[in-house]
């Protein structure tokens, strides 16, 4: 059983920081991309950020420049910074993890987290 967990959510002020975490926990071989996605209520959930394996990024053009993704393979965990926030990335964020191989020769499956609630509001 793989669970990703998340942390690092909560209330901040226009223009402040935050950073999320998410742990993948379970018997795990390997994990390929991970991101975070966010999804504001009764709209899509949208990709923010992605990071390969090999650390390869890739950003929404709202966040580029205010977020930065980056990984801990030895530790399965994904962290997504996010600086000069604004108030219209207040949302619940998801941790994703694709890819995700409990053996050497088995299949990928895609796990997602709980979410994590961004408030930004003065």
């Amino acid at each position: 059983q793989v669970q990703l967990v998340e942390s690092g959510g909560g209330l901040v002020q226009p223009g402040g920081s935050l950073r999320l975490s998410c742990a993948a926990s379970g018997t795990i071989f390997s994990i390929g991309a991970m991101g975070w996605y966010r999804q504001a209520p009764g709209k899509q959930r949208e990709l923010v950020a992605s990071i390969t394996a090999r650390g390869i990024t890739n950003y929404a053009d709202s966040v580029k420049g205010r977020f930065t993704i980056s990984r801990d393979n030895a530790k399965n965990t994904v962290y997504l910074q996010m600086n000069s926030l604004k108030p219209e990335d207040t949302t619940v964020y998801y941790c994703n993890a694709d890819q995700v191989r409990l053996t050497a020769w088995g299949i990928g499956y895609i796990y997602w987290g709980q979410g994590t609630q961004v408030t930004v509001s003065s």
